[in-house]
Order: structure tokens, then C-alpha cells, then sequence
């Protein structure tokens, strides 16, 4: 699954994958493709909290990709 998330300035990114991250199969992917710089710290802090990995994060353009994997 993957969330475009450009233009949206945080929290709004985190919101989204928190919704949709019951989406995806325990193991599989969530990538959230965010702008906004605040969402590398959200993102990671979010995935420390809720117990998800931060499997990766990589410059796709003008946006950052970040690939979160749900593990329960």
C-alpha cells in the first residue's frame, strides 16, 4: 500500500498510516510518500510507539518514501 501524502503537512501523514495501517497483512508494507521534513521524525517516533518497524526511508524526488512494516 502506498499513501501520497504530498502537500500534507504533519501530523496528517502519521494520521493516515495509523488508518490504513490494519490495512496491510501483519508483515507486509505501508509506504507514506511525505514532504513535509517534520514527517521523518513523526514517522519513526510513531513506529517506536506503536511497535511497527521504520524498515526504510529514501528521497524519491521532491518527497521522502518511508517504508513501515506492520508487525502486529
Amino acid at each position: 500500500m502506498r499513501l501520497d501524502m504530498r502537500g500534507r503537512l504533519c501530523p496528517v501523514p502519521v494520521i493516515e498510516l495509523a488508518r490504513h495501517i490494519s490495512d496491510v497483512a501483519i508483515g507486509e508494507t505501508v509506504t507514506v510518500l511525505a514532504d513535509d521534513p517534520a514527517a521523518a521524525t513523526d514517522i519513526a517516533a510513531w513506529c517506536l510507539m506503536r511497535d511497527h518497524e521504520l524498515v526504510s526511508s529514501a528521497d524519491e524526488g521532491d518527497a521522502t518514501a518511508y517504508e513501515v512494516r506492520r508487525l502486529h
